[in-house]
């Protein structure tokens, strides 16, 4: 495993997700510390809409949060403001070359997450490059990503079985069928809809 034991306990049970589509600006942290009160154990900044000056500003304050609070912070896609803000990681798509990217940036100890979508091969492609752990999904109809590919149970399991990193599952999960993933071999659960549609 690329993590070590402390930093992979890290990426477990609820993976909270920023969507400004969800929370406007003015809202965004005490949105996110309200879900940190709630048991989020991971939080991710993604905003790919905004200005870089407010990414880096809405991150900091974030990252700052995340500290206070002991939670892992993780960006969405960009390795540079990961390292500007000292996040703890970032999470990439699946096109070759960003993992080696990321670690080149951000160095061996930042946690590198990898979109796996419903392929269990590119998972473990991806951890051969130094992926700390892997996303699959979309489970159940999601109000974020209609469109996303559908993974399945059966992968999740297989992928539990398989794979030696935390495994995240993603894709309309909500307080009714979060657990069922987690049952299937989920470490952690990444919602957005259901933690920030309030706000």
């Amino acid at each position: 495993m690329h993590l070590s034991t402390e930093k992979a306990r890290r990426i477990n049970a609820l993976y909270a997700i920023t969507d400004p589509n969800l929370i406007s600006a003015e809202k965004l942290i005490a949105s996110v510390e309200q879900v940190i009160l709630g048991g989020a154990h991971v939080i991710q900044y993604r905003n790919k809409s905004a200005s870089k000056t407010t990414q880096y500003d809405e991150a900091n304050e974030l990252s700052i949060l995340c500290k206070q609070h002991k939670v892992c912070f993780i960006i969405n896609d960009d390795p540079q403001l990961t390292k500007a803000v000292n996040a703890d990681g970032v999470h990439v798509g699946k096109e070759d070359g960003k993992i080696a990217d990321a670690r080149k940036e951000l160095g061996n100890q930042a946690i590198i997450g990898v979109s796996c979508y419903n392929q269990l091969e590119n998972a473990r492609r991806s951890i051969t490059q130094g992926a700390d752990y892997v996303a699959f999904g979309r489970f159940f109809p999601s109000k974020t990503k209609p469109d996303a590919v559908q993974a399945d149970l059966q992968l999740l399991k297989e992928a539990a079985q398989q794979l030696s990193v935390p495994i995240v599952a993603i894709g309309g999960i909500n307080r009714d069928n979060a657990q069922e993933l987690i049952q299937c071999g989920a470490s952690s659960v990444a919602v957005i809809n259901d933690l920030f549609h309030n706000n």
